[in-house]
């Protein structure tokens, strides 16, 4: 007996120095953060509105060293006083304390900035930074936002059926959840944030200036209702701002943010001039009765990145002139049901690269077929001094119109993909945004005329 546990104690001898050194070798850590690599530098948030929070971005932080490091804290040098907030690998907490990042291993750090009102009426600046603490060291992670002012249009009611049902809106499957907007004190010293339904009410006139910029939330709609007016005269310098509510990172340039403008059925006299109307699911919609005056007068105005169509036209009257309308997911333009449409030196280009278009992106119907029965309506329509071109080898216009009752198409100087005159205008980068006409383009002197041009 005495024998065996003599060898038992040996063999332990033996082992223990191993184990106890395997042990202290798991337990070292770095002293230092030099073998830290962060994927940013900085991280900066663009436009970052007052009472709203921004989307979450994230970066990584790698352990590119031969050893494990033990971060003591990850934190924010604002503490709780900060406009920032952290999740470290999932920790939530103000303060995540002894975070390991194993030898060639990385963590997530995500980020979100929420600024609090004040005074101003310009962009101001919030910094921070993300501190990675050891015992004997520090290293920092600079956080910026822009910080804006704005005024809200926020929902107050809900159109019901007499029986208290809500009323859906077809296109988005919401209730319609609206606002009025006060016209006549509309203010120009701060942007605006539409949610819902922002109402221009009947024998209203909503007037926006040069500067004044209108950002909008998922599926929100600036509703110019029967017999209200929208005008709309920005400056060469300034246009008017049409766009989303999120402009970091991918969002800038990402359709389909928000609804459209409405310019509904009996609303009268409308103007947009000199405007940038981008990134919704429809750039500017119009369901109003065709009539001797325009619907609509619109110039020297951007529309692009849309999801369904840039101006989406039924039974109205519009004047076009200088207007540059690119990558829509279905048509630049779409006329249908009829009415009266003028368009001179446009360019109306559709790059659209996130799906594939079953028709021309310049769309021309007087007809509607519903079950066995055909509708049609009086359509005419000109186009001259355009350019109607993109990606779609079949050619970029569709036509179908039904002359049992009166219609005309006018296209006259106009080059067209798939048309009589079908030449590449050569586009300086569309890929870009870049729709300047090259120096040798055949089109020059035709379609939209860029500032400075």
């Amino acid at each position: 007996m005495l024998k065996r546990l003599f060898y038992i104690v040996l063999i332990m001898a033996t082992l223990l120095p191993g184990v106890f050194a395997s042990c202290s070798k798991e337990e070292r850590y770095a002293s230092e953060l030099g073998g830290l690599e962060l994927s940013c530098d900085t991280m900066a948030f663009d436009t970052v509105f007052t009472q709203m929070g921004t989307t979450t971005r994230q970066f990584k932080v790698y352990n590119r060293g031969d050893e494990a490091v033990r971060l003591e804290q990850v934190t924010l040098a604002g503490g709780y006083g900060s406009r920032f907030r952290l999740n470290v690998d999932g920790d939530t907490a103000m303060v995540a304390r002894n975070v390991t990042i194993a030898a060639g291993d990385s963590i997530f750090v995500f980020v979100r900035a929420n600024i609090k009102p004040n005074l101003s009426t310009e962009p101001f600046l919030i910094e921070d930074a993300v501190l990675f603490k050891t015992e004997e060291a520090e290293r920092r992670m600079p956080l910026t936002a822009y910080g804006r002012n704005a005024i809200y249009h926020v929902p107050t009611d809900t159109i019901h059926y007499t029986d208290g049902t809500p009323l859906i809106d077809s296109t988005f499957g919401q209730p319609y959840a609206y606002s009025v907007i006060d016209c006549e004190n509309w203010r120009h010293d701060l942007p605006h944030v539409i949610v819902g339904y922002a109402v221009v009410d009947s024998r209203h006139t909503l007037r926006l200036q040069a500067g004044d910029e209108l950002y909008f939330h998922n599926n929100a709609v600036l509703w110019v209702y029967d017999s209200a007016t929208l005008v709309v005269q920005g400056s060469e310098e300034q246009p008017v701002l049409f766009t989303s509510v999120r402009q970091d990172g991918r969002y800038k340039t990402l359709p389909g943010q928000w609804g459209y403008v409405w310019l509904s059925v009996g609303s009268k006299d409308n103007v947009i001039d000199h405007a940038r109307i981008e990134n919704a699911f429809i750039g500017v919609r119009m369901d109003s009765c065709a009539s001797n005056q325009p619907t609509l007068r619109v110039s020297n105005t951007q529309v692009s990145n849309h999801v369904l169509a840039g101006l989406l036209c039924q039974t109205a009257t519009v004047v076009g002139s200088n207007l540059l309308v690119t990558n829509c997911g279905s048509a630049t333009v779409a006329l249908r049901y009829g009415g009266d449409y003028s368009f001179d030196h446009c360019t109306f280009a559709d790059y659209w690269r996130l799906g594939t278009r079953t028709f021309g992106s310049f769309f021309v119907t007087n007809a509607l077929d519903y079950g066995d029965t055909r509708y049609i309506w009086p359509m005419r329509v000109s186009l001259k001094d355009c350019i109607v071109y993109g990606s779609r080898a079949d050619g970029e216009m569709y036509v179908d119109l039904d002359d049992r009752v009166e219609t005309s198409l006018l296209i006259d100087h106009c080059l067209v993909r798939g048309g009589e005159w079908d030449e590449d205008p050569k586009f300086v980068n569309p890929a870009e945004g870049d729709y300047h006409l090259e120096e040798d383009s055949p089109a020059l002197g035709i379609g939209y005329s860029y500032p400075g041009n």
